[in-house]
């Protein structure tokens, strides 16, 4: 399973890079989510393989491909510098090549000398383990990278957040304060005869 499983991620990792159409590209990262997920499932680390699919690709891929969908990307501009950059592409492609290669044939990291993952108690869960190292050892990284995030948010809302000049504004209080005489007047009037 595992040697399927990686043979559709390294074809759909391609498939990200050499797709012509975006949204195609969108889409083939969605299946190399999906298998890296398995992968992940495969090596008993259930919870990161749920999280990545469920924050992956149900909803950063998700808003990945509406932003892509919305906008009107021209493709023969975004080429127009390929061959250009293909020479510094091909190095550190070939660079990044070569530092796998002497990882996986390392004397520690080779495919035969790999170590076979322990095998769990029973009542082990990896769920509970992770939790545990994220909120004990881990605790002022993790809380440092939420309030990073946060940061990031609020950053991106404050420069997209703009004063229309044209735009209407009622005031909340001034609506909460009115009383029935501002709003209907009664007035009488004399019947009109009718012939």
């Amino acid at each position: 399973m595992f040697w399927f499983f990686a043979a559709i991620l390294v074809f759909a990792a391609l498939r990200v890079i050499t797709a012509r159409n975006p949204v195609h590209a969108a889409l083939f990262l969605v299946l190399a989510f999906c298998t890296s997920a398995g992968i992940w499932i495969q090596l008993e680390a259930e919870f990161l393989g749920i999280a990545l699919i469920l924050v992956y690709v149900g909803a950063v891929m998700v808003l990945f491909l509406f932003v892509v969908m919305m906008l009107d990307i021209n493709l023969e501009r975004l080429r127009e510098g390929f061959w250009s950059y293909l020479p510094i592409g091909a190095v550190v492609a070939l660079l990044l090549a070569a530092e796998m290669a002497l990882v996986l044939a390392g004397p520690y990291f080779g495919l035969d000398e790999a170590p076979r993952p322990a095998s769990s108690p029973a009542g082990y869960s990896n769920t509970k383990e992770l939790g545990r190292l994220l909120y004990t050892d881990y605790v002022y990284p993790f809380e440092l990278a939420a309030v990073i995030l946060l940061v990031a948010i609020v950053a991106a809302i404050a420069l997209t957040l703009r004063r229309r000049k044209h735009g209407k504004y009622i005031d909340p209080a001034a609506q909460i304060n009115v009383r029935r005489e501002d709003r209907v007047r009664i007035v009488t009037m004399p019947s009109e005869k009718q012939d």
